[in-house]
């Protein structure tokens, strides 16, 4: 089932971070719910039994990168651990891809280049998007050639996904 977010699923998304060893993200969560109340942001929960097994969220306009101000962005996409490759993530985007087709022709995201984003990266290649040419950001800019980067959540390819009737 995918639903909005609701203020009770910040203490379970947490909860399900804090088992895969990764710290609480409780601030974050909270901004989104209220960017989700103002209409800055929509929030995708998967549940699974009536647990969440993981969420998506889509701007209306992206914020940074080659994207910026140009076309929806899907962002923050987590799938826990024990429910993946059940589907959940294509469900997902599939969720996320909808709205953003009532928006624009395309929706972007950006991926990070580390291995922990493998699956992410997969999925994506596997539904379309495409990488947009700009080569790879590091901390919301374009890296030079031959400039140094960590290999960090900030080192980012954008893609982009034209949405076709298929896809809604």
């Amino acid at each position: 089932m995918i639903r909005s977010m609701q203020l009770s699923d910040i203490a379970a998304v947490n909860a399900s971070f804090v088992q895969q060893g990764w710290p609480l993200r409780t601030q974050v969560l909270h901004q989104y719910l209220h960017d989700q109340t103002t209409r800055q942001r929509r929030v995708f929960i998967a549940e699974e039994a009536g647990t969440i097994a993981g969420y998506v969220t889509l701007l209306p306009a992206a914020l940074t990168g080659p994207f910026a101000d140009k076309l929806p962005e899907i962002s923050d996409f987590n799938v826990f651990t024990k429910f993946q490759r059940h589907g959940i993530g294509s469900t997902l985007l599939d969720a996320a891809e909808q709205a953003a087709a009532q928006l624009a022709a395309a929706v972007s995201l950006g991926v990070g280049l580390h291995a922990g984003y493998g699956p992410a990266q997969r999925l994506y290649v596997k539904r379309g998007y495409v990488p947009d040419g700009s080569g790879v950001w590091y901390q919301d800019k374009p890296l030079p050639m031959n400039a140094p980067s960590r290999n960090d959540d900030d080192l980012v390819l954008y893609m982009s996904k034209a949405l076709t009737p298929e896809t809604n």
